[in-house]
């Protein structure tokens, strides 16, 4: 079955790969700073069919006196209504798949469903000082009650090893422009006392299906006739609550082109 879903998230979820957080633009209040970048690739895409594309979308969390962020409680990703997610005949990977298990053991039980990969990095704030955590990310394709879901296999091994499963529901919104919601609840790191200072992933992979070439991610560039270009639309807004109660958000313009062969 297929999905409409906007394109620019996948991540857009965007998060093509190489766009950097310290390129991206930047929202701030108080001494509360975040990072919000994504971007797709290709950037040329067909008129009016879905040609595939991957998307990488990149948040960092800091402050401007270098203090320890307050931890992030949730995040929703509210992108543009255009694009396409195709599931159809892709493997399904189960939360309790990932429970408790590093990188290769998720790989090895959902590997058929993985659709992306990315990083991140923490603090963990100790009684002398701030300590550094990082791991990686993969991305699953998922559902929950008959609806479309992604799933968040995090691992580190740095300073402890240590897994958990961030579930990002899908949602739509009817006709808004913005009107596709990825969100998801963040658990609270080391008891509260540590905080996700950045992440970053890149979505997307074709895969065959009784004998056809799908992509997971599909738009179109839908240029009025006689126009090659769609300048500077809204695509995504990244939303992020923290757990002292402070709320930051940023919305990203894009622009796209037609493909000369369409």
């Amino acid at each position: 079955m297929r999905h409409r879903l906007a394109i620019f998230a996948l991540l857009a979820l965007a998060c093509a790969a190489g766009v950097s957080a310290a390129a991206g633009e930047q929202v701030r209040r108080g001494n509360l700073e975040v990072t919000f970048n994504a971007g797709f690739n290709p950037q040329a895409l067909p008129r009016s069919r879905p040609g595939a594309v991957t998307v990488t979308v990149e948040a960092g969390i800091g402050t401007t006196d270098g203090s320890r962020p307050p931890a992030l409680r949730s995040f929703e990703l509210q992108l543009n209504s255009h694009g396409r997610i195709d599931a159809h005949g892709l493997p399904v990977c189960r939360s309790s798949e990932l429970q408790s298990v590093p990188t290769e053991a998720a790989l090895a039980r959902c590997r058929g469903a993985l659709v992306g990969h990315g990083s991140f990095r923490a603090e963990v704030e100790s009684s002398e000082s701030k300590v550094p955590a990082s791991g990686r990310i993969l991305v699953f394709n998922g559902r929950r009650h008959g609806h479309p879901l992604l799933l968040l296999h995090l691992y580190g091994t740095v300073p402890v090893r240590a897994s958990f499963v961030l579930p990002l529901a899908i949602q739509h919104r009817g006709k808004h422009e913005l009107g596709t919601l990825l969100a998801a609840n963040v658990p609270l790191l080391a008891s509260g006392l540590g905080s996700i200072t950045s992440m970053k992933m890149t979505i997307g992979r074709t895969f065959s299906y009784r004998g056809r070439r799908h992509s997971y991610l599909g738009a179109s560039c839908a240029a009025p006739k006689g126009w090659n270009v769609v300048p500077f639309f809204p695509f995504a807004r990244g939303v992020f609550d923290f757990v002292d109660g402070m709320r930051l958000q940023k919305t990203l313009e894009r622009s796209c082109r037609v493909r000369s062969s369409s």
